[in-house]
């Protein structure tokens, strides 16, 4: 089964977003956990939680990835930025255990002068200690494009995190690869695509790799610039993202949109993408 699907709001809960999910064609989906420029949430509502699980059990949807805000800085030089991260990451982490199967995933965080290896530390730091919150839900680092003083712009740099946080297994911590930030950091996955995944395997293991987000990429190769591109409008293009689709090593992981666009647009990628995918 192709899993295929984008982000969306839950800002008028969780079952309006599964239904809205199922109405585009979707079998998945990512939403923030709270507002992305901050921090505020709204209570749990146990009967709105339900009717999600209901709904994704008996569509045989999911996994449902959850997104922490961008605010979220766990390489921040100031504690108290730290402090807040891992606070409300672990609330996150807490509430998604409501949601059987949910993933978590964050971006690594930026070092802001203080260098990528102070960087590295922190980010393992902060990991571990998610690592202790009373959850199943599985904690993803994203793959950056490496732009300003951002980690995690590396495989390399994303092991080193996983290792110094003493990660148990892919059971708990993995990685979600986002097609636009690797090319733009440098990863040539439009002529070399398998010789990226078997460098990814190599240094990350692909046993760790549980989602894809899926976009084009408006700057292309080595830019580092992080910019989102509709499918198959960017430097990406169309039949890469088919064959990524395919390849033997990712055609079973969930794939999630993020591309710049609102749901209908969202609607017809989807179907697009359907349309080229090889059952």
């Amino acid at each position: 089964m192709f899993k295929i699907g984008c982000h969306l709001s839950i800002s008028g809960g969780y079952a309006a977003m599964i239904r809205q999910a199922l109405g585009i064609g979707a079998s998945v989906m990512q939403f923030f956990t709270r507002n992305p420029r901050g921090g505020s949430v709204k209570p749990l509502d146990p009967a709105d939680v339900a009717e999600f699980n209901r709904l994704a059990a008996e569509h045989s949807a999911g996994p449902a990835l959850a997104h922490a805000p961008y605010t979220m800085n766990p390489a921040a030089a100031r504690p108290d930025l730290r402090r807040y991260a891992l606070d409300t990451m672990q609330d996150d982490l807490l509430r998604l255990a409501s949601i059987p199967g949910s993933m978590y995933n964050f971006h690594p965080g930026c070092h802001v002068s203080q260098g990528t290896e102070v960087g590295i530390g922190l980010i393992s730091e902060h990991l571990r200690h998610l690592l202790e919150t009373a959850s199943p839900t599985i904690i993803l680092l994203e793959t950056m494009a490496g732009k300003g003083s951002e980690v995690g712009g590396s495989f390399q740099e994303l092991a080193e995190i996983i290792s110094r946080a003493g990660a148990p297994s892919a059971d708990r911590v993995g990685v979600c690869l986002d097609t636009c930030h690797i090319y733009d950091g440098g990863y040539d996955v439009v002529n070399d695509l398998d010789h990226v995944l078997e460098e990814f395997d190599r240094i990350v293991g692909l046993d760790r790799l549980k989602a894809v987000h899926l976009n084009d990429s408006k700057f292309g190769y080595a830019s580092r610039k992080d910019r989102h591109a509709c499918i198959g409008e960017g430097k990406i293009g169309l039949d890469v993202i088919t064959r990524i689709i395919n390849h033997p090593k990712l055609r079973d992981l969930p794939f999630y949109l993020e591309t710049p666009n609102d749901v209908p647009g969202y609607g017809r990628e989807i179907a697009l993408l359907k349309s080229l995918y090889r059952d």
